[in-house]
């Protein structure tokens, strides 16, 4: 071999075929290493940073001799300086600032970050353990839209990425499909365009619009549940793309067969095609996360800085999107790069701001009267039909188990109702939710929407 930087690529791809590590921690740690000369059996390296420096020693060295002795046939001593060019100037010497005030500020110049310097695409996806299949599943269905993997039904919590995926199959389909029809849709405004048409008496422009699509992306589906015209539309809706071999990609915060208050024909269909999930990301997929978003906003976030985000927000990936915008404004008001102060108080405005919206009984209400088919009024009043009384001890004991109202008050809610009432209601549906599969099911995905829509 010629050089060290020859010797070295192969042992960058012996770790990324021969490591039993992720791909991301290969390419995020291992490609850090700037390879400097091979000094007899001593192998020196400079990175960027002392955090950098520790975390390969600590969790890589290792398989790094390993390589090393794979691929040259004698051990080798690893060592890794810090190179002291890339550290960050020194600010002239100020008081200390008030990062909380400046927080409160930042607002003037977040609007110039809302959407960022970059789309939701494949190339700024990042890709990790707990999102490598979707994506490949996903870079797929692009590549040959109703082709592969027809229909895609993707799951998993909110803020881990689904979203960016449906646009990115967007996007890709568009750049090589120009002149496909192309819908993204959420299950919510799917629902509401059928409304409008109804009211309108012209479903046959509903009809012309999804039906007719070459690749139709909807999201959130688990909202589908409960609303019966709504499923009986996307069912057939469902039925003449996948005939005619269109591509369908759906999303949903749970697997179909977790989705009990979905039609089963509905939820049939959405096995016959890939179900592929996605989980909340590691520590090194985080740490990538961050680094990506702050390069594709020309925004340099020091190593400590960037391991203080990744340890504190470990599970929404929108969180860590939100705390780069915000650094990145909060940088232009401070006039100094991003510190751990300044990030303490970007992750302390980011858990006020992620709080959920008050859940009032007028929501609950009005949640359970859509999923019953009957109005608020109906359900406050002394009406005493099977369906009203139903939604009526449903909504008292969805309102008790997310409020924890005291019963007087919840029976003051529900239109003077004594004491006695609203325990004898909350009791009759716990015991019917111990029978009846079906009601327990209706019941959670009830409480589970709610909070869902609280939370954004």
């Amino acid at each position: 071999m010629n050089s060290f930087d020859e010797v070295f690529t192969r042992v960058k791809q012996y770790c990324l075929e021969e490591g039993d590590i992720p791909e991301v921690a290969v390419k995020l740690w291992i490609y850090a290493l700037i390879p400097v000369r091979l000094d007899g059996t001593t192998a020196l390296f400079s990175v960027q940073s002392e955090f950098q420096r520790d975390v390969i020693l600590n969790n890589y060295e290792s398989l790094l001799k390993e390589a090393f002795l794979s691929i040259l046939g004698f051990e080798v001593d690893i060592r890794i300086q810090v190179d002291d060019e890339t550290t960050m100037p020194v600010q002239n010497s100020r008081k200390p600032k008030d990062y909380d005030e400046l927080a409160r500020r930042h607002e003037e110049l977040e609007h110039s970050f809302e959407g960022a310097n970059y789309e939701y695409t494949f190339d700024t996806f990042i890709v990790g353990g707990s999102n490598e299949f979707a994506y490949a599943a996903c870079t797929a269905v692009a590549k040959e839209p109703g082709k592969n993997y027809n229909p895609l039904f993707i799951y998993g919590p909110s803020g881990l990425g689904k979203t960016h995926l449906m646009h990115a199959i967007a996007h890709e389909v568009h750049q090589s499909h120009p002149n496909y029809k192309i819908i993204y849709v959420t299950s919510e405004e799917f629902g509401n365009d059928f409304i409008a048409c109804i009211n309108n008496g012209n479903t046959a422009n509903f009809h012309d619009k999804y039906r007719n699509a070459d690749v139709l992306l909807v999201d959130d589906v688990q909202f589908f549940s409960n609303k019966e015209s709504m499923q009986e539309e996307f069912f057939h809706t469902f039925n003449k793309l996948h005939a005619e071999g269109k591509q369908i990609v759906l999303t949903s915060d749970k697997s179909p067969k977790e989705l009990k208050t979905l039609e089963e024909r509905i939820r049939s269909r959405f096995e016959w095609g890939l179900i592929t999930d996605i989980s909340t990301p590691d520590f090194e997929t985080r740490i990538a996360i961050i680094r990506r978003k702050a390069e594709l906003l020309d925004l340099y976030i020091p190593d400590d800085v960037t391991e203080f985000i990744a340890n504190r927000l470990k599970t929404n990936i929108r969180q860590l999107e939100g705390a780069v915008k915000k650094l990145k404004a909060l940088k232009h008001l401070a006039g100094s790069a991003p510190s751990i102060s300044m990030a303490q108080s970007v992750i302390k405005d980011i858990l006020s701001d992620d709080q959920p919206v008050p859940i009032t009984v007028e929501k609950i209400i009005v949640e359970v009267a859509d999923v019953y088919g009957v109005s608020p009024e109906d359900i406050r009043s002394s009406k005493r039909s099977s369906q009203i009384s139903t939604a009526r001890k449903v909504a008292i004991y969805v309102v008790r188990e997310i409020t924890q109202m005291p019963l007087q008050a919840i029976g003051t809610e529900f239109g003077g109702r004594d004491h006695s009432t609203i325990v004898y209601s909350i009791s009759n549906v716990e015991t019917a939710m111990k029978h009846d599969e079906h009601l327990k099911q209706l019941v959670e995905d009830i409480i589970k929407n709610i909070r869902s829509k609280s939370h954004g």
